[in-house]
């Protein structure tokens, strides 16, 4: 089986969008309390669009850092591999670096077949390579492009308040689209995550909007 080339996975896409819609919501949200005309709708809806890009822009960064350190970690594991010569050690650096449940049930024969496939391994040279860059990309314009289906009634509707409901109904559509999008992945019920996801988005509004963000 060959590692996937995917810069991000079908989860970390869909989690960055929510993430990204979650954000929006909530900064139409406070922001739109104080509008009062089409002009404030206009400023409301560039002041989403500039948050989202700072908030995209930080994930990012962030992404790069938690990758960096997980490369790293992978890195140092691989290179202990390769240089020792007890291959007793060998197999509990591979037995320590496997979730604690698989390792628990993993056979001695396995424990050895991923010693001798990783030892096989070429080691990278940098803690993040050209594919950790591009899935930064994707961060941040997943995050960003959260923002549209959000904002898209501010653009035609003039009262703030009716674009702020047909904003609150597209994010819920868009929550139950990744949802159904992660039920898909997992093998479960598309309806039903799509449904959870949605109502968790809903409530994590309101939970922001409380605390007043």
């Amino acid at each position: 089986m060959t590692p996937s080339t995917r810069a991000l996975d079908p989860v970390e896409r869909a989690s960055e969008a929510i993430f990204g819609v979650l954000m929006a919501v909530s900064i139409m949200g406070a922001l739109s309390v104080t509008s009062g005309g089409p002009m404030d709708a206009r400023a409301t809806l560039l002041m989403a669009i500039g948050c989202n890009i700072a908030w995209g822009f930080t994930d990012a960064v962030m992404y790069l850092v938690s990758t960096a350190t997980v490369n790293s970690r992978n890195l140092r594991l691989v290179r202990r591999l390769q240089t020792t010569t007890d291959i007793r050690e060998a197999r509990l650096i591979v037995a320590d670096a496997l979730p604690e449940r698989v390792a628990a049930g993993a056979r001695d024969e396995t424990i050895e077949a991923l010693r001798k496939d990783l030892c096989s391994l070429p080691v990278p040279t940098s803690a993040l390579e050209g594919r950790d860059f591009l899935g930064a990309l994707g961060v941040f314009l997943i995050v960003v492009l959260a923002t549209f289906p959000v904002v898209f009634p501010f653009l035609f509707l003039k009262d703030v308040r009716t674009a702020g409901r047909a904003s609150d109904g597209l994010a819920l559509a868009v929550l139950y689209g990744y949802g159904h999008v992660l039920g898909r992945y997992t093998g479960g019920t598309p309806w039903k995550y799509g449904l959870a996801i949605a109502a968790l988005g809903a409530g994590l509004v309101a939970v922001i909007m409380a605390l007043g963000g």
